[in-house]
């Protein structure tokens, strides 16, 4: 019987960073029990609704794993603007769906043994795992303070709140 090899701690720790849960409020909790009006509805003050700050995290997900999947570079958008798609209330069970399915995606590459290949504009895979998971944590944070700005917060599964 042999044992198999241990994962290098990086490809351990990258889908933890992308979904929480030890650290931080998991990505599920911070999901749950909305409805597509309470995910669309901007609170005062604040500049993105949860489904738009969702939306953001997905486009950028999928343009990593375009880059990641094909090797090749692929430019950064000429705005900002162009990574926040707009959403309706219809939008936010399709939304969260293919974020989960993105999730998924990337847990595949976690592993991989060429994470410190160059992939895009000099940087790694690893790299760009890594920027990608604190770009996602980072927004996750946000939509916390929204659900917390709309009085939906904390989820019905719990939340950090004690």
């Amino acid at each position: 019987m042999t044992d198999s090899p241990t994962p290098p701690p990086l490809a351990r720790l990258l889908p933890r960073l992308f979904r929480g849960g030890q650290a931080y409020v998991g990505v599920e909790a911070a999901l749950g029990g909305l409805s597509g009006e309470q995910a669309t509805t901007r609170p005062e003050h604040l500049p993105h609704s949860v489904a738009e700050l969702l939306a953001h995290v997905n486009w950028w997900l999928g343009w990593m794993l375009e880059v990641i999947e094909t090797g090749a570079p692929v430019p950064y958008p000429a705005h900002a603007a162009d990574t926040w798609p707009a959403v309706t209330p219809d939008d936010w069970e399709p939304l969260k769906a293919a974020f989960y399915q993105l999730l998924a995606r990337t847990d595949s590459h976690a592993a991989r043994p060429d994470l410190a290949s160059p992939v895009n504009h000099q940087e790694t895979i690893g790299e760009l795992l890594a920027d990608f998971a604190l770009h996602t944590a980072h927004h996750f944070g946000q939509i916390i303070t929204v659900r917390q700005a709309l009085g939906s917060w904390p989820p019905p599964g719990g939340g950090d709140t004690w």
